[in-house]
């Protein structure tokens, strides 16, 4: 386990032009943390998670994983150093099986940890069955319903060899007993040395599972603490939550 922050964002910022999408954003996610991330839509999140995956490039500041900087490095280099995310919209290799889009993720592994053996094979089918997808693994991945690829997604993410793990609505679209099924998953997945970010407007399920929350507005951290802290905080029920959730709060 690490003695350290997994990830890190250290001044992060990211502009087009005159706009500032992400404006001198600094966090820092523990091995075993949740945080979460929450604010109105446009707020920057996604540009965030852009910038800290390497899908854009930062305009200023640095990500750092496990104590190295890899704000310069490829998307590819970053996968492979152990940032894993999944997206907003489910996004999975349509034309192949569920078990073919496990094993690609499989070839993106780390160094195994010490002590596993198991062939690309075995760790693909051993992570479809944590998913509960074992059953559907010669299945076209195309034609899964949402619940069924964003598990998928959730998966390949962690069978990359994640160390800091990026989820963009991961229970957007889902049903109540999905959202519930979903939070077990994620819950079980943390772990020790895994650093998990969660990007999410479903409250409920965001304060059960974060152990911080960083609140986000035009760009820039609007708030940072606990989720019971965000759900007091006048400025967020403002700014964000609203009057429901106030009265959420209350209850």
């Amino acid at each position: 386990m690490s003695a350290g922050p997994v990830l890190e964002a250290r001044g992060v910022s990211k502009s087009y032009g005159g706009l500032k999408a992400v404006n001198d954003i600094s966090f820092s996610v523990m091995p075993g943390e949740i945080l979460g991330i929450v604010g109105p839509n446009g707020a920057g999140k996604t540009t965030l998670f852009d910038v800290i995956s390497g899908h854009t490039r930062a305009s200023g500041g640095e990500v750092v994983l496990d104590g190295a900087v890899v704000t310069d490095a490829s998307v590819h280099d970053r996968t492979r150093r152990g940032i894993a995310r999944t997206f907003q919209q489910p996004t999975v290799a349509r034309s192949l099986s569920v078990l073919e889009n496990m094993l690609l993720a499989t070839s993106f592994r780390r160094r195994r940890p010490e002590g596993d053996e198991r062939s690309s094979l075995e760790a693909a089918y051993d992570m479809l069955a944590f998913v509960g997808l074992e059953s559907r693994a010669e299945e076209t991945a195309g034609l899964l319903g949402v619940f069924d690829t964003k598990r998928l997604m959730l998966g390949t993410a962690l069978a990359s060899g994640a160390r800091a793990l990026l989820l963009d609505e991961p229970f957007g679209g889902l049903s109540f007993g999905e959202i519930e099924l979903t939070m077990d998953l994620i819950r079980r997945s943390r772990g020790e040395d895994l650093a998990v970010v969660c990007i999410e407007h479903v409250m409920r399920a965001l304060t059960s599972l974060a152990d911080r929350v960083l609140v986000m507005h035009h760009g820039a951290a609007f708030f940072e603490g606990s989720p019971e802290e965000m759900l007091r905080d006048e400025r967020v029920i403002e700014v964000y939550l609203g009057s429901r959730h106030r009265r959420e709060a209350a209850q």
